[in-house]
């Protein structure tokens, strides 16, 4: 009968079956991005942010002081009193002439560690700042100066005299009628100072403040062999910072410029 084995034959094995065996696609790895910045650029290692961020604070408090200051001297340069106008000439003619470095150097040997004044910094960090910002202020100023004074000059002397012949002191004209103008007159130049002060802030680093230029020379050392990467990163951050100062001042000048 069909479907019967002769005796003494072997029990028919069947085929096992086979069936090919799942694949599935391996993850993809997600890339580490810090893995993929250079070394110079990780932001566990160098604060890039934080020391072009004390730039800025530097360049702002200076410039605040700087133009405060500098039109004070531009006062004094065309004061009626000779003993004014003496003082304000030889403090600009020494300071201007005098390297940012070695003034910045003095405010800390003379102001800190020889008469020890703090400027109100709690701690070393903050006190060198605040010396700092007053350096480049005291330097800053006597470029301030010269512009306003510049401005001052480009005022007609009628509308001067107008404003003495109705009573107005000599602090009042320039109040009321010579600053005014004279500020409209030299806004171009006061962004080329605050420009240069801007890049001027990297000699703050002489006295040990934390600046971009500080954290570039650390850095050099550490990445000898990115040091024209490096160079480059420093120099768009300070781009950055100054292309702006000059375009907004730019666009200033041209809605309020004096047309004669």
């Amino acid at each position: 009968m069909a479907g019967h084995l002769p005796p003494g034959a072997p029990p028919a094995t069947l085929p096992s079956a086979t069936f090919p065996s799942a694949t599935f696609p391996s993850a993809t790895p997600v890339p580490d991005t810090a893995a993929l910045l250079p070394d110079f650029l990780d932001a566990q290692r160098y604060d890039l942010f934080g020391a072009f961020w004390v730039t800025v604070q530097l360049a702002l408090y200076a410039a605040a002081g700087a133009l405060t200051w500098g039109t004070l001297l531009a006062g004094l340069r065309v004061s009626p009193v000779p003993l004014l106008r003496a003082f304000a000439a030889l403090y600009v003619h020494v300071v201007r002439n005098t390297p940012l470095t070695v003034i910045i150097v003095a405010t800390s040997l003379a102001l800190h560690q020889t008469m020890g004044a703090t400027l109100g910094g709690g701690t070393a960090k903050e006190t060198g700042f605040r010396l700092a910002v007053l350096g480049l202020a005291a330097y800053t100023a006597t470029f301030v100066c010269e512009s306003l004074r510049s401005g001052i000059n480009s005022v007609p002397v009628g509308e001067a005299e107008a404003a003495r012949s109705l009573g107005l002191t000599f602090p009042q004209v320039l109040r009321h009628v010579v600053l005014p103008q004279a500020f409209r007159a030299v806004v171009n130049p006061l962004a080329t100072v605050l420009m240069s002060l801007t890049k001027n802030t990297t000699t703050a680093a002489a006295i040990g403040v934390g600046e971009a230029a500080l954290l570039m020379k650390e850095m050099l050392e550490n990445e000898s062999h990115a040091v024209f990467a490096v160079f480059a990163v420093f120099a768009f951050g300070f781009v950055c910072i100054t292309l702006p100062t000059g375009l907004l001042l730019g666009w200033i000048s041209t809605r309020v410029a004096v047309r004669r």
